[in-house]
């Protein structure tokens, strides 16, 4: 299972969330995200447990918990494709005008 983790101060690393998700499982990955210019953390991270039922228990227990002076959500990340889509924006949404 997939985690999305949250309000992240900028000084976690992949290594800290590993050491925070480990208590409960087998983790198969721990990324922060970083910015691609300036490689500086953009708050957020993912972790992969192989174990779904110790990946459900991670997410009620540290879901709104404290973890370095910030109050961290957790939550089973969901896939790309059901992120709500952006409109284009404009006349008729930006997208498929019709044309005269």
């Amino acid at each position: 299972m997939n985690i999305f983790i949250s309000n992240l101060t900028y000084a976690i690393t992949d290594g800290d969330l590993n050491d925070l998700f480990a208590e409960y499982g087998e983790i198969s990955s721990a990324k922060v995200i970083k910015d691609r210019e300036t490689r500086q953390s953009r708050g957020f991270g993912f972790v992969e447990m192989s174990d779904d039922a110790a990946a459900k228990k991670a997410i009620a227990e540290l879901d709104g918990a404290e973890y370095d002076g910030k109050v961290i959500k957790v939550a089973e990340a969901r896939p790309k494709g059901d992120a709500p889509r952006k409109s284009g924006g404009g006349f008729n949404g930006g997208g498929n005008r019709r044309r005269f």
